[in-house]
């Protein structure tokens, strides 16, 4: 079976679909707060999900990283208003130390195809 990948860069792709099946690359996000940086990771969720004839309502599973537990509420602030409703997915969050200081969410979501 042949595995497609989306925005593929020398060190990892954004995007591979294999058997139906989506694998997103953590993904990081903008913004001065928890929320505004979850918001900006949950609309590149949404355009790579798209890329790959998925959706949010598709999400399987869903890993959540923060920098530190206490913005646990923030991030769910965020999350809560996003996620589609009767779609949530397994969900995991914990904390972690992430690739620079300006980010303080990471998010990696597995999701099925569109049939």
């Amino acid at each position: 079976m042949t595995i497609i990948r989306h925005e593929t860069g020398p060190r990892m792709s954004q995007a591979n679909i294999f058997n139906g099946v989506v694998y997103l690359a953590g993904q990081v996000g903008d913004g001065a707060t928890v929320k505004e940086q979850t918001q900006s990771i949950l609309a590149e969720i949404d355009r790579l999900l798209a890329l790959s004839n998925s959706s949010k309502e598709r999400i399987l599973s869903a890993q959540i990283w923060l920098a530190d537990m206490a913005d646990f509420a923030e991030m769910n602030a965020a999350w809560d208003a996003w996620v589609a409703p009767g779609n949530a997915p397994a969900r995991a969050t914990g904390e972690a130390k992430l690739a620079a200081p300006k980010y303080r969410v990471e998010i990696i979501v597995t999701a099925a195809q569109n049939a």
